[in-house]
């Protein structure tokens, strides 16, 4: 599977590939694709973005055997592993841990190298070298 193809299709769409996974449920192997879209992401939408990415998976496909093509939202409490996923990310509450310690804060900042976290007290820079995990989260 070409990962870049799909990113392309999904942004002509309108959306953002966040990420994907492939998982194993009740014995059936599960694609999933997901998005996020500044708009939000609903129903119609990861049934367009299935109809258009579906004819590449069927030339490409991402596993080999028969699989099931999920389309979603990441969620509001998602991992956080790439560069990308925290820019799509800025703006919304993360918890980080490093080696040291977990800071929680307003993400307000995602570089190629480093996010900045607005704590309590403080902004707090961390290379990505630095995270060991970080994940958004959302305070009730």
């Amino acid at each position: 599977m070409n990962e870049a193809r799909i990113s392309a299709l999904i942004e002509e769409a309108g959306a953002n590939l966040y990420g994907t996974e492939i998982t194993s449920e009740h014995g059936r192997t599960i694609f999933r694709v997901f998005i996020t879209c500044k708009d939000g992401v609903d129903l119609d939408l990861c049934t367009k973005i299935t109809h258009i990415i579906s004819p590449v998976l069927d030339l490409e496909p991402p596993v080999s055997g028969q699989y099931i093509l999920e389309v979603s939202s990441p969620g509001l409490e998602r991992k956080l592993t790439t560069p990308s996923q925290y820019k799509y990310s800025i703006g919304e509450m993360v918890r980080v841990k490093t080696a040291e310690e977990t800071i929680e804060g307003k993400l307000i900042e995602a570089s190629k190298e480093s996010i900045t976290i607005q704590t309590n007290d403080q902004a707090r820079k961390l290379s990505y070298a630095q995270i060991l995990k970080g994940r958004t989260f959302i305070s009730w």
